[in-house]
């Protein structure tokens, strides 16, 4: 895709009016969005960047159209898993309810940020080193193994970043409202707002060295990889508030993203051999890509919400049986 860059240009100035509106809205009534609100908010998200998918196949052709489409999956997918963590950091921190959405929205910009570099290295180290497909394969089949594997979800290990913040920055023991610096005896002080904000943009930080390997085995189009991940990351404060209590029902969430990451690694290495000219080695087709990501999801999401129907009817005799049993003893009494 050669692109002018008035195009570059008008796609940052969109996405930067959407996040000054949201932190605008944040700003001006910070509180603990409803479930209305919530499925409105993920809802205009992913119509706007299905809008953008249909819009790139009327300007520039199905085939990066499906490139999109399997990189925005791909990593909103990833974003949903990653939202554990944000959970578990959030009470780790003791984060008031009605200042998670501000903590959540600095935490993202901070994100995009910092894989708007990832994604310029990473785009211009593809276009070098061919050898590097070989290596985000092999990466990306490793980190497969390792979801497939027993997952601490309970457990959060603050990363280089966050201690060194938290040892360098002088901080107040208790949050002052929404404030990230306030004066204290006349001394400047951060707040734990501000370390729970380096806590989820620099976790997101971690996730992205899956992540971006794992869209640029689909696309190498730095103005595809770029749109996909900000409309990812895009919403994901809304969804946060919206999927909640529903995240423990996808139990085989992380089985899925297994999957999908093993296959754009195994995808990403026979396209490298492809290129290399070893005839046995097929190049996938993006639709194949999209086909394959799309089916896991559904599988994966329809498999875990029957589980989870499947254990609450078998809590339910027991519990009937407690109640049952308590209500007869206080009977005989």
């Amino acid at each position: 895709m050669n692109l002018p860059l008035w195009v570059w240009a008008v796609t940052i100035i969109g996405f930067t009016v959407m996040i000054a509106f949201d932190f605008y809205l944040v700003a001006r009534n910070p509180h603990e969005p409803s479930f209305r609100e919530c499925v409105g908010w993920v809802s205009f998200y992913v119509l706007a960047a299905v809008a953008f998918g249909f819009l790139l196949m009327a300007t520039a052709g199905a085939s990066y159209s499906g490139q999109f489409f399997a990189g925005w999956l791909t990593e909103y997918s990833l974003s949903v898993d990653n939202l554990f963590v944000f959970i578990i950091i959030m009470g780790r921190f003791a984060v008031p309810v009605k200042y998670r959405q501000k903590v959540l929205l600095i935490g993202i910009v901070l994100a995009l940020l910092m894989r708007g570099v990832f994604i310029a290295a990473g785009a211009s180290a593809v276009a070098r080193f061919d050898w590097l497909f070989y290596l985000f394969g092999a990466f990306l089949i490793y980190t497969a193994v390792k979801l497939v594997g027993p997952q601490l979800q309970d457990e959060f290990s603050e990363n280089f970043a966050l201690r060194t913040a938290k040892r360098i920055l002088p901080t107040t023991e208790t949050y002052q409202g929404s404030s990230v610096l306030v004066r204290v005896n006349g001394r400047r002080m951060v707040t734990p707002m501000l370390i729970v904000m380096v806590a989820i943009g620099t976790t997101d930080l971690l996730f992205a060295l899956d992540s971006i390997p794992a869209i640029f085995g689909l696309t190498q189009e730095p103005y595809l990889v770029f749109t996909a991940n900000t409309f990812a990351l895009m919403g994901l404060r809304q969804l946060y508030f919206l999927l909640g209590g529903l995240l423990d029902r996808l139990v085989y969430l992380s089985k899925g993203l297994a999957f999908i990451l093993a296959f754009i690694g195994v995808k990403l290495v026979m396209e490298a051999l492809h290129h290399d000219g070893v005839s046995w080695a097929p190049a996938v087709p993006i639709t194949v890509s999209l086909g394959v990501i799309v089916g896991t999801l559904v599988i994966t999401t329809v498999a875990s919400l029957m589980k989870s129907r499947r254990d609450e009817r078998e809590r339910q005799p027991a519990v009937t049986g407690v109640h049952e049993t308590v209500t007869a003893d206080r009977d005989a009494g």
